[in-house]
Protein backbone atom coordinates (compact mmCIF):
# COMPACT_ATOMS: atom_id res chain seq x y z
CA UNK A 1 0.00 0.00 0.00
CA UNK A 2 1.37 3.40 -0.92
CA UNK A 3 0.21 6.82 0.22
CA UNK A 4 -1.09 9.52 -2.09
CA UNK A 5 2.12 11.53 -1.45
CA UNK A 6 4.21 8.53 -2.51
CA UNK A 7 1.99 7.96 -5.55
CA UNK A 8 2.41 11.60 -6.65
CA UNK A 9 6.18 11.55 -6.14
CA UNK A 10 6.56 8.29 -8.06
CA UNK A 11 4.39 9.60 -10.92
CA UNK A 12 6.69 12.64 -11.14
CA UNK A 13 9.73 10.32 -11.18
CA UNK A 14 8.17 8.24 -13.98
CA UNK A 15 7.57 11.43 -15.98
CA UNK A 16 11.31 12.19 -16.17
CA UNK A 17 13.69 10.73 -18.78
CA UNK A 18 15.81 9.11 -16.03
CA UNK A 19 16.23 5.35 -16.06
CA UNK A 20 17.47 3.50 -12.99
CA UNK A 21 18.98 0.25 -11.86
CA UNK A 22 18.32 -0.39 -8.18
CA UNK A 23 20.18 -2.67 -5.80
CA UNK A 24 18.72 -3.05 -2.34
CA UNK A 25 19.71 -5.27 0.56
CA UNK A 26 18.68 -5.47 4.19
CA UNK A 27 15.70 -3.11 3.89
CA UNK A 28 13.97 -0.88 1.37
CA UNK A 29 12.51 -3.47 -0.96
CA UNK A 30 9.11 -1.86 -0.46
CA UNK A 31 10.43 1.05 -2.56
CA UNK A 32 10.75 -1.34 -5.51
CA UNK A 33 7.13 -2.45 -5.03
CA UNK A 34 6.01 1.17 -4.76
CA UNK A 35 7.73 2.09 -8.04
CA UNK A 36 5.85 -0.74 -9.77
CA UNK A 37 2.54 0.17 -8.11
CA UNK A 38 2.34 3.39 -10.13
CA UNK A 39 1.84 3.24 -13.89
CA UNK A 40 4.94 4.18 -15.86
CA UNK A 41 7.52 2.01 -14.11
CA UNK A 42 8.68 0.64 -17.47
CA UNK A 43 9.86 4.17 -18.37
CA UNK A 44 11.96 4.36 -15.20
CA UNK A 45 13.14 0.97 -13.95
CA UNK A 46 15.70 -0.94 -15.99
CA UNK A 47 16.52 -3.52 -13.33
CA UNK A 48 16.09 -4.17 -9.62
CA UNK A 49 18.35 -6.54 -7.69
CA UNK A 50 18.09 -7.81 -4.11
CA UNK A 51 21.40 -9.56 -3.32
CA UNK A 52 20.52 -10.46 0.26
CA UNK A 53 23.28 -12.84 1.38
CA UNK A 54 26.87 -11.70 1.92
CA UNK A 55 28.09 -13.84 -0.98
CA UNK A 56 25.41 -12.47 -3.32
CA UNK A 57 26.30 -8.88 -2.39
CA UNK A 58 30.04 -9.54 -2.73
CA UNK A 59 29.35 -11.01 -6.18
CA UNK A 60 27.23 -8.00 -7.15
CA UNK A 61 29.89 -5.40 -6.26
CA UNK A 62 32.81 -7.62 -7.29
CA UNK A 63 34.62 -7.59 -3.94
CA UNK A 64 34.25 -8.75 -0.36
CA UNK A 65 33.38 -5.82 1.89
CA UNK A 66 34.73 -5.34 5.38
CA UNK A 67 31.39 -3.82 6.39
CA UNK A 68 28.30 -4.37 4.25
CA UNK A 69 26.09 -1.78 5.93
CA UNK A 70 28.21 1.32 5.36
CA UNK A 71 28.40 4.48 3.26
CA UNK A 72 31.31 2.95 1.37
CA UNK A 73 29.35 -0.17 0.47
CA UNK A 74 26.29 1.90 -0.53
CA UNK A 75 28.48 4.01 -2.85
CA UNK A 76 30.05 0.88 -4.39
CA UNK A 77 26.63 -0.65 -4.91
CA UNK A 78 25.27 2.53 -6.55
CA UNK A 79 28.28 2.79 -8.86
CA UNK A 80 27.89 -0.86 -9.88
CA UNK A 81 24.16 -0.31 -10.46
CA UNK A 82 25.00 2.71 -12.66
CA UNK A 83 27.39 0.59 -14.75
CA UNK A 84 24.66 -2.04 -15.00
CA UNK A 85 22.21 0.62 -16.20
CA UNK A 86 24.67 1.46 -18.99
CA UNK A 87 25.07 -2.21 -19.90
CA UNK A 88 21.32 -2.83 -20.02
CA UNK A 89 20.14 0.50 -21.40
CA UNK A 90 18.26 0.39 -24.66
CA UNK A 91 19.11 4.02 -25.34
CA UNK A 92 21.37 5.37 -28.06
CA UNK A 93 24.45 4.23 -26.13
CA UNK A 94 24.60 7.46 -24.15
CA UNK A 95 24.83 7.31 -20.39
CA UNK A 96 22.70 10.45 -20.04
CA UNK A 97 19.77 10.15 -17.66
CA UNK A 98 20.98 6.89 -16.13
CA UNK A 99 21.20 6.36 -12.38
CA UNK A 100 22.35 3.58 -10.10
CA UNK A 101 20.60 3.64 -6.74
CA UNK A 102 21.39 1.48 -3.72
CA UNK A 103 20.32 0.83 -0.17
CA UNK A 104 22.14 -1.28 2.38
CA UNK A 105 20.56 -1.54 5.79
CA UNK A 106 20.43 -3.38 9.09
CA UNK A 107 17.03 -2.87 10.67
CA UNK A 108 14.94 -4.39 13.46
CA UNK A 109 15.09 -8.17 13.35
CA UNK A 110 13.97 -11.24 15.28
CA UNK A 111 17.41 -11.90 16.76
CA UNK A 112 19.85 -9.98 18.93
CA UNK A 113 22.25 -8.04 16.73
CA UNK A 114 25.22 -6.10 17.95
CA UNK A 115 25.58 -2.65 16.52
CA UNK A 116 23.18 0.00 15.38
CA UNK A 117 20.07 -0.27 13.26
CA UNK A 118 20.99 1.87 10.28
CA UNK A 119 20.59 2.45 6.57
CA UNK A 120 22.75 3.97 3.84
CA UNK A 121 21.21 4.98 0.53
CA UNK A 122 23.34 6.15 -2.39
CA UNK A 123 22.84 7.16 -5.98
CA UNK A 124 25.39 7.60 -8.75
CA UNK A 125 24.83 9.32 -12.10
CA UNK A 126 28.25 9.03 -13.70
CA UNK A 127 29.46 12.37 -12.38
CA UNK A 128 28.83 12.20 -8.65
CA UNK A 129 27.70 9.95 -5.86
CA UNK A 130 25.35 11.17 -3.14
CA UNK A 131 24.85 9.23 0.06
CA UNK A 132 22.24 9.61 2.78
CA UNK A 133 22.49 7.76 6.05
CA UNK A 134 20.39 7.28 9.14
CA UNK A 135 20.99 5.59 12.47
CA UNK A 136 17.69 4.45 13.92
CA UNK A 137 16.81 4.71 17.58
CA UNK A 138 17.22 0.99 18.27
CA UNK A 139 14.14 -0.67 19.73
CA UNK A 140 11.88 2.35 19.19
CA UNK A 141 10.21 0.96 16.05
CA UNK A 142 9.40 -2.44 14.68
CA UNK A 143 10.76 -3.72 11.36
CA UNK A 144 7.82 -2.29 9.39
CA UNK A 145 8.42 1.16 10.87
CA UNK A 146 12.11 1.17 9.96
CA UNK A 147 11.28 -0.24 6.50
CA UNK A 148 8.85 2.66 5.94
CA UNK A 149 11.60 5.19 6.69
CA UNK A 150 13.97 3.38 4.31
CA UNK A 151 11.31 3.43 1.58
CA UNK A 152 10.76 7.18 1.98
CA UNK A 153 14.51 7.88 1.89
CA UNK A 154 14.99 5.71 -1.22
CA UNK A 155 12.11 7.39 -3.06
CA UNK A 156 13.44 10.83 -2.06
CA UNK A 157 16.94 9.92 -3.27
CA UNK A 158 15.55 8.71 -6.59
CA UNK A 159 13.45 11.87 -6.94
CA UNK A 160 16.56 13.98 -6.36
CA UNK A 161 18.54 11.95 -8.90
CA UNK A 162 15.71 12.53 -11.40
CA UNK A 163 15.61 16.28 -10.73
CA UNK A 164 12.20 16.09 -9.03
CA UNK A 165 11.99 18.63 -6.21
CA UNK A 166 9.11 17.05 -4.29
CA UNK A 167 9.92 14.75 -1.39
CA UNK A 168 8.20 12.62 1.22
CA UNK A 169 8.87 13.50 4.84
CA UNK A 170 10.16 10.35 6.54
CA UNK A 171 8.73 9.84 10.03
CA UNK A 172 11.87 10.38 12.09
CA UNK A 173 11.97 10.07 15.84
CA UNK A 174 13.55 12.56 18.20
CA UNK A 175 17.32 12.18 17.97
CA UNK A 176 17.27 10.62 14.48
CA UNK A 177 18.95 12.60 11.73
CA UNK A 178 19.52 12.01 8.06
CA UNK A 179 23.14 12.74 7.15
CA UNK A 180 24.16 13.52 3.60
CA UNK A 181 27.44 13.46 1.74
CA UNK A 182 28.30 14.08 -1.90
CA UNK A 183 31.44 12.84 -3.62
Amino acid sequence: MISQAERSLIAAIHDTPTKVCLVITGAGTSAISALFAVSGASRTVIDAQVPYSRSALDDYVGAAAEQHVSKTEAALMATRAYRRAGELSDSDGSLNHLVGLSCTAAIATDRVRRGENRAHIAWHDGERTSTISIVFKKGARDRDGEEAVCKALILNALAEACGVEAAIAPKLLEGENVERSDH
